[in-house]
């Protein structure tokens, strides 16, 4: 029995669908897994950074507290701290590895009755090619 010519030429249709929707798939799911891997790098890096802030946030509360005494707080990018910065910078220095600490103080005179500080905290992100800092400003008052 002859089969008709517009019915031979549709052979194999199905199986040419099936590995297109395959590699379709497959693409899909390649995207994934990369869309996945940026988003957990994206999520490592906003921790670093939210680490910072917590950590420069410890810092103006332990300065506000010790107003009188805010110069000894400042310390050079790569110095070694003072007394007072000695346990602050340890501590940062533990929950963000490799980190580059620096604070710098401009004390308060009678014309400008408040204390600037700023804050720079850096740390190489864990691509270890890309350097990230975090810097606050921030001003200090007296209470009356």
């Amino acid at each position: 029995m002859n089969t008709p010519p517009f019915k031979r030429g549709q052979e194999g249709v199905a199986l040419l669908e099936a590995l297109i929707a395959v590699l379709i798939l497959a693409i899909g799911l390649i995207g994934t897994v990369g869309l996945q891997a940026r988003s957990y790098a994206a999520l490592s890096d906003a921790g670093l950074r939210a680490e910072a802030t917590i950590a420069v946030n410890e810092l103006l509360g332990i300065m506000n507290s010790d107003l009188e005494h805010a110069a000894d707080y400042a310390v050079e990018e790569g110095e070694e701290p003072g007394e007072r910065l000695q346990a602050w910078h340890e501590a940062v220095s533990a929950r963000l590895p490799g980190a580059t600490i620096g604070v710098s103080v401009t004390e308060a005179t009678s014309a400008v009755p408040r204390t600037e500080v700023a804050v720079s905290i850096g740390w190489t992100r864990q691509d270890n090619q890309s350097e990230n800092t975090h810097r606050v400003t921030a001003y200090l008052a007296e209470t009356k």
